[in-house]
């Protein structure tokens, strides 16, 4: 569906996206796109919908009408009623046209049709572009920080909402997101940029494999706790976390039955997403330096 190749933007002589080996992403990927601030994640999306000047090759089979995208920043006339604005990017009219209908209701927004675009909330305009990229329908989706700025219960709503309408679908979804929680209820591949450079990409199991290991028992940082680690073997985490991890069943046994004994909560997982990316940072990044990397590098 979509191929990119040796791809490079620049920005006067700063080099924002370089891309060497070859990303493909087929039918039905769920991709997430994740990486620091200026990781490049957003440029590389402009560039793959012809918005930002670009050198190398991007492949795909697509029509510019069969791609939509979902932007952080959307703008719309502040004094027109949403119901018109929806009619005006869509062309169609909201009476007749069954599946915005269904949207509309779907995403709770009835009451919002008359509201002037000035007078609708952060999560209203989110669902108000939400409804206006799903209407299209398009076989290739990007959402941009689709939930950025929103408070916890409004970007839950959000991207329940969202998971449950692709559910089943075969549509092709990247999705940039600094919301690892949500990232892991929807993508089954993952792209890590870091200062316009890939980092990895690959499926969350392989990605997973390679830099984490096989499962991981996530404990709270506390003096305790860290007597683990002298007995198995633990990767990056997060300041306030311990990540171990284990590579065989046996020692999943052993540290499982350790951890009850000793009445410790943890968290088993063969999935983290954000222990993932700091791993696959740290020890790629280790590789271009030439050098080792701290256990406390925290993304």
């Amino acid at each position: 569906m979509l191929t990119i190749k040796d791809l490079r933007v620049t920005y006067g002589e700063q080099i924002a996206l370089s891309i060497e080996e070859p990303i493909v992403i087929e039918a039905g990927d769920r991709v997430g796109i994740i990486g620091s601030n200026g990781a490049g994640k957003s440029t590389l999306v402009k560039s793959i919908l012809g918005i930002t000047k670009y050198e190398g090759t991007i492949l795909t089979n697509l029509r510019q009408e069969e791609i939509s995208v979902h932007l952080q920043q959307n703008n719309y006339v502040n004094t027109m009623p949403v119901k018109y604005i929806i009619e005006m990017v869509l062309s169609v009219n909201i009476k007749k046209d069954n599946k915005l209908q269904e949207l509309i209701s779907y995403f709770n927004f009835e009451g919002c049709l008359n509201k002037k675009y000035a007078h609708l909330s952060g999560g209203e305009k989110q669902r108000l572009t939400i409804i206006l990229v799903l209407r299209k329908d398009t076989p290739l989706v990007f959402f941009d920080e689709v939930t950025s700025g929103l408070d916890f219960e409004t970007r839950q709503k959000l991207m329940q909402g969202l998971i449950k309408w692709y559910d089943g679908k075969n549509t092709t979804l990247c999705m940039v997101s600094h919301y690892y929680e949500e990232l892991e209820q929807l993508v089954n591949k993952l792209l890590i940029l870091e200062k316009g450079h890939v980092i990895a990409y690959g499926t969350r199991e392989e990605l997973f494999y390679k830099y984490c290991g096989k499962t991981l028992y996530i404990l709270d940082n506390n003096d305790k706790n860290k007597e683990f680690k002298k007995q198995f073997k633990s990767i990056l985490a997060p300041e306030h976390l311990i990540a171990l991890t284990c590579d065989t069943e046996e020692e999943e046994r052993n540290l499982t039955e350790l951890l009850i004994h000793a009445n410790i909560d943890y968290k088993r997982s063969n999935s983290d997403i954000e222990i993932l990316s700091i791993n696959a940072k740290a020890q790629e990044l280790a590789k271009v330096e030439g050098g080792s990397f701290v256990e406390n590098f925290v993304a």
